[in-house]
């Protein structure tokens, strides 16, 4: 193992010494054999896993051993381990019950204590992992906390958003959790704080005295954050008329982003540290205006349907966004009066996450006409760190360019592997570092920023302007004098990225 491999691997024994069950509740989800299942068969290959390790699946569904291996594998890519994913079945098994039941989560208690006796487990080491819909939440959580719960052991619950719809009932989820588990056994994950550019951000601020320099209104005019899906609902929307776009990407992913890009600098890597940063910035946010939003919902383009044409969409007048961008205002010393737009759609024209942040244009600036630098971190695809500044143009002429400076992973780290996010958070909860997790008080100042807002949209208040766009658009042709109003100025030059493939002399791919 390398140090770092092993660093981790010893973090993990700390905590859980030899011996963890992991139950993946809602086993039979797309969730799970989507995303859970590989994730751990990951953290398996890798060695991370303890050796005297049980995954144990639950769900209502009625399924044999062989199927349940079989749904579990099916989205794990094997390559050349395929001894290990023979190893990693023999590793797991299903146990079927009701999710509101106690005589159900009795059998499986029953079922984890006979295989902790035959593991010969000393003390119960139990993580819950529930991949369920948010409407079982809670009676899931009471039903472990009644009935599987290790008293004598560790207990981690991990789950997935959406917290809540609201302020109140994601309280309302906040106490009922909390009555039954402490706050450090709880851990609510966001994936995209698995994501290796998202958990670069810090190292990008933090470890970089020239970034630290400048990180401010002074040199920063606008920050943009942005999402985008190249396909529509195809089939969920049913899903996610309920929840929305702002509800789906961005009061978590977006705004978890921002609090990170927002932060002070804190004490300590230390995750009650840098949590405790990220809510003094949530604290510095108004509830967002509706003056201050754009909002869209796709329409059929190119023989693409349109969001309404959605077949498991109930209401045919529905008016939830399928695409939106918000300005969020930081009230404090560092970035008062700097714009943070954050962005989100389905059925644009490509897929992409990003952050750019653009510098304010340079004062007296000799060379009129040169474009404004901008800091783009790529979090996906192809994950990358570049920045746009001017340069001579090469040769007898001194006109100005634009060009970059460029960190592509898939170049510089060609040999690395980057794990999944899953993967990545998985190990944290393992290794008990909550600094990729949120915190019940961050939980909060994030629905208040959103609240208000979202009761507008869902109470169809007569100012609530949804805007159309064909499938496959940029998104609202109002997009471009939105983001022009909070100062983002687009450069009209032949600027692309990236250039791997770029001609000096025309400055053109």
């Amino acid at each position: 193992m390398t140090s770092a491999v092993q660093l981790l691997r010893d973090q993990v024994t700390k905590e859980l010494g030899d011996s963890v069950t992991i139950v993946v509740l809602g086993a039979s989800g797309d969730l799970a054999k989507k995303k859970t299942y590989p994730a751990l068969f990951g953290l398996y290959r890798n060695g991370f896993l303890p050796d005297n390790v049980r995954i144990v699946g639950y769900a209502r569904t009625k399924m044999d051993h062989e199927d349940y291996l079989k749904r579990i594998t099916q989205y794990i890519k094997v390559g050349d381990d395929g001894d290990k994913l023979e190893e990693f079945k023999n590793l797991t098994d299903y146990v079927s019950g009701q999710y509101d039941q106690d005589a159900s989560y009795q059998h499986l208690n029953t079922f984890i204590t006979n295989s902790e006796v035959e593991r010969k487990v000393a003390s119960p080491n139990r993580v819950f992992y529930m991949a369920l819909p948010p409407s079982v939440f809670i009676p899931v959580a009471q039903g472990l906390k009644r009935n599987v719960y290790a008293s004598n052991g560790i207990n981690r619950l991990v789950v997935e958003k959406p917290f809540g719809m609201d302020s109140e009932s994601s309280n309302h989820l906040g106490r009922e959790l909390g009555a039954l588990f402490t706050e450090n056994e709880i851990y609510r994950i966001d994936h995209y704080l698995g994501k290796e550019m998202v958990k670069n951000i810090m190292n990008l601020r933090f470890a970089n005295i020239f970034f630290s320099q400048i990180w401010n209104r002074s040199n920063i005019d606008n920050i943009q954050i942005t999402f985008k899906e190249p396909f529509g609902t195809e089939g969920r929307g049913g899903y996610f008329d309920e929840f929305g776009i702002i509800r789906d990407v961005i009061q978590n992913h977006l705004l978890q982003v921002l609090t990170l890009i927002a932060m002070e600098r804190p004490i300590s890597t230390d995750s009650e540290a840098i949590r405790d940063e990220k809510v003094k910035v949530l604290k510095c946010i108004q509830p967002i205006a509706l003056e201050d939003t754009l909002l869209g919902q796709y329409v059929a383009a190119d023989g693409k349907p349109g969001y309404l044409e959605d077949e498991t969409i109930k209401a045919k007048d529905s008016l939830t966004p399928t695409f939106a961008a918000a300005v969020c205002w930081v009230n404090n010393e560092r970035w008062e009066g700097v714009p943070f737009i954050l962005k989100a759609g389905k059925a644009l024209n490509e897929a992409k996450v990003e952050v750019r942040i653009q510098f304010h244009h340079v004062a007296g600036n000799l060379f009129s006409g040169s474009a404004r630098n901008e800091l783009v971190i790529r979090i996906q695809p192809k994950e990358a760190v570049y920045m746009k500044f001017n340069n001579k143009q090469p040769g007898l002429s001194y006109q100005t360019i634009q060009t970059d400076l460029d960190l592509s992973y898939h170049e510089r780290y060609s040999e690395l592997h980057i794990p999944d996010a899953y993967e990545s958070l998985i190990l944290d909860v393992l290794r008990n570092d909550h600094s990729n997790f949120v915190r019940d008080d961050e939980l909060e100042r994030a629905w208040k920023i959103f609240t208000p807002l979202l009761h507008q949209i869902d109470g169809h208040d007569s100012q609530v302007d949804i805007k159309s766009y064909p499938y496959g658009s940029r998104g609202p042709k109002e997009l471009d004098a939105f983001v022009k109003k909070y100062g983002y100025h687009r450069d009209a030059n032949d600027y692309t990225w990236p250039r791997q493939n770029v001609n000096p002399a025309t400055n053109k791919l």
